[in-house]
């Protein structure tokens, strides 16, 4: 198991990990449709994805945690 302290750490990796699977597989969908190298334009799309989303994950989530406290009430 992994230890608390790297909550945070594997809760960015894996919220990236999904997010960047899920959305270069619609992005290429669109845009390429369903090509026969389809599965290697996703992939190639997916780990650029990724690259940029986990530091973006990484950035973002404490800053939309201190937003949304502010905006709801307690």
């Amino acid at each position: 198991m992994i230890p608390k302290k790297y909550e945070f750490v594997t809760f960015a990796f894996f919220m990236s990990l999904f997010m960047s699977f899920l959305m270069s597989f619609v992005i290429t969908f669109i845009n390429v449709g369903l090509v026969d190298n389809f599965v290697v334009l996703w992939l190639q799309a997916f780990w650029r994805a990724f690259i940029v989303a986990f530091p973006a994950v990484m950035t973002v989530v404490p800053l939309v945690r201190k937003l949304v406290k502010k905006l709801v009430k307690e």
